[in-house]
C-alpha cells in the first residue's frame, strides 16, 4: 500500500532532534536507527570516516494519523550542506517502480533531477526538486525475506 512521509535532513543533529520528537509524540522507532557504518560499501565510494560512522543514515518515527517523519544526517565530508530548502522532503512510497518512474518524471519536469531513479541496496530510489522548489523523494522498498 502506498505511503507518504516527511523526510527531514540535519547537519549532525538527527538523533538529538528525533529523540525530542519521540518524547513529544510518545511513540517509538518504526525500525532501529540505521547508522552510516551499517550501509554496505558502494563501488567507487571512499570508506566512511570514523567521524561519520555513527551519523544517522535513516530513522523513522510514527507521529499522527499514520504519518511518519524520517530523517538523516547530511555529511559535510560528502559535500552535503544543510540549507533552508533541502532540510525537508516529501517522501513518496508508491507500490511499483512504474508508478515511481511516472511520479518522478512528472514532478521533475521543469525542475532539477537531484538523483535519478535507480536501484539501491534497500530498494528503487530517486529524488528531485520540482519547478516550485519542493523536494520529492521516491522509494519502492525491495521485498524483505520472511524472518521466521
Amino acid at each position: 500500500m502506498s505511503k507518504v512521509s516527511i523526510y527531514l535532513n540535519f547537519q549532525g543533529k538527527t538523533e538529538e532532534a528525533f529523540n525530542f520528537y519521540k518524547s513529544v509524540f510518545k511513540t517509538d522507532w518504526a525500525a532501529p536507527i540505521m547508522r552510516m557504518k551499517d550501509a554496505p560499501a558502494q563501488p567507487g565510494m571512499p570508506p566512511i570516516s570514523e567521524k561519520d560512522a555513527n551519523a544517522v543514515m535513516h530513522v523513522s518515527l510514527p507521529i499522527l494519523g499514520g504519518t511518519r517523519i524520517m530523517g538523516t544526517d547530511m555529511l559535510e565530508s560528502m559535500g552535503q550542506k544543510l540549507v533552508v530548502g533541502n532540510n525537508v522532503t516529501i517522501s513518496l512510497e508508491p507500490d511499483t517502480k512504474e508508478e515511481a518512474d511516472r511520479l518522478f518524471k512528472s514532478l521533475s519536469q521543469g525542475g532539477s533531477d537531484m538523483a535519478p531513479m535507480r536501484q539501491e541496496f534497500w530498494g528503487y530510489w530517486g529524488c528531485c526538486l520540482d519547478r516550485f522548489g519542493i523536494r520529492w523523494m521516491f522509494n519502492v522498498p525491495s521485498p524483505q525475506p520472511n524472518n521466521k
